[in-house]
């Protein structure tokens, strides 16, 4: 059991060193690219308020309004603002995942 315990742990190590990544992060699947939006890009649009065409400078500004109204010091709170921050970011992210494919 232990000659099995090494040998996959040395083989996890070489997976690493060749792909730069653990084995188990190999297993995950890419997001799916096109066909409609998933229900977390959905929750950012509407969180920010943005058109599902939106460019980058509209979910930008969005963001920064979104900021002004849920900041901790404006009293909202840290929780909004890390939910503004991901919407954004995914938002960004999808952003340039479609304009790669184009």
């Amino acid at each position: 059991m232990i000659k099995l315990l090494w040998i996959a742990f040395l083989a996890s190590l070489l997976v690493r060193m060749l792909a730069g990544k653990w084995p188990w992060e190999l297993l995950v699947l890419p997001p799916r690219s096109g066909g409609a939006p998933s229900v977390a890009e959905q929750r950012a649009r509407n969180l920010l308020g943005v058109a599902g065409r939106a460019s980058r400078e509209e979910i930008v500004d969005a963001h920064r309004r979104l900021i002004g109204r849920v900041h901790p010091d404006r009293g909202g709170s840290s929780e909004a603002v890390h939910e503004a921050n991901a919407a954004r970011d995914l938002l960004l992210g999808r952003l340039g995942e479609r304009g790669r494919e184009s």
